[in-house]
């Protein structure tokens, strides 16, 4: 009988020592404080290179995209964005051939179509990485069992 209110005993304390490592992670507040400046900062480059695009498409002459805001933020989207910051680095690392599609021309300032599609391929790809940078400000707080494992190995929330 002693034995069973020992395990009895240790079975509440496991399931409350679970319950609390298994509680909500929740973000530190300036962490997400300089996401969201960086988001909003890259956010609003990739709408003016969308606007330049825009630009090009109407007059066919070439324009600079820019890439300062990235490159200023860089480090903290890759460590908080998750997942966006991948294609929102590999979208940056391909602007040189965007910009070099767009300074190609034929007679009479024609385009090669695998020029056109390449810028076009940019511009779409623009539009996604805004998407998932806007979403990754909507990240939900780890809980559950994702929570308690990354509380024992010491893995604290990245966004």
């Amino acid at each position: 009988m002693p034995l069973l209110a020992v395990l009895a005993v240790l079975g509440i304390g496991a399931a409350a020592l679970v319950g609390w490592l298994a509680r909500p992670l929740t973000p530190d507040p300036g962490r997400r404080a300089k996401l969201a400046d960086a988001v909003g900062a890259v956010d609003r480059e990739l709408a003016a290179n969308l606007e330049l695009l825009s630009m090009f498409d109407q007059t066919r002459q070439p324009v600079v995209l820019e890439n300062g805001e990235f490159t200023r933020h860089r480090a903290t989207l890759e460590q908080e964005a998750g997942a966006a910051a991948g294609p929102v680095a590999e979208l940056y690392s391909r602007i040189p051939t965007a910009e070099s599609a767009m300074e190609r021309r034929g007679p009479a300032q024609t385009m090669k179509t695998e020029d056109r599609l390449l810028i076009e391929a940019w511009e779409g790809d623009a539009r996604e990485a805004q998407r998932a940078l806007r979403a990754s400000l909507d990240a939900r707080p780890l809980a559950g069992w994702r929570a308690a494992i990354a509380r024992l190995y010491g893995r604290w929330p990245q966004r």
